[in-house]
């Protein structure tokens, strides 16, 4: 498994991490409405094998942190894997700040 994080307002947000593991996914009872509406959206076009889905704006739901591996990105590079999740959430992100994919 390998992983990166980054230092962002005095937290460590993990940034990507690959693995060849069962679906993982971060949803539970105080996961905010956008957080699972987007977990909604990439679970249903990438039928990821981990998905994480975090409101790093303190709640606001102006900012998120995307992690996701998918069998669907195999193969392809990163930019492209990347394109294809902003696609996936184009109208999302026109009412937020900011995307951490």
């Amino acid at each position: 498994m390998f992983s990166l994080s980054r230092r962002c307002l005095k937290t460590t947000v993990q940034i990507r991490r690959f693995a060849a593991t069962s679906y993982v996914s971060n949803a539970d009872a105080t996961s905010t409405q956008g957080e699972q509406h987007i977990r909604a959206k990439l679970t249903e076009k990438f039928n990821p094998t981990s998905l994480q889905v975090q409101d790093i704006s303190g709640g606001c739901g102006d900012f998120y942190a995307i992690t996701i591996a998918s069998d669907a990105f195999k193969g392809l590079p990163m930019v492209k894997q990347h394109r294809l999740v902003t696609e996936t959430l184009k109208k999302e992100i026109e009412g937020i700040h900011g995307l951490q994919v």
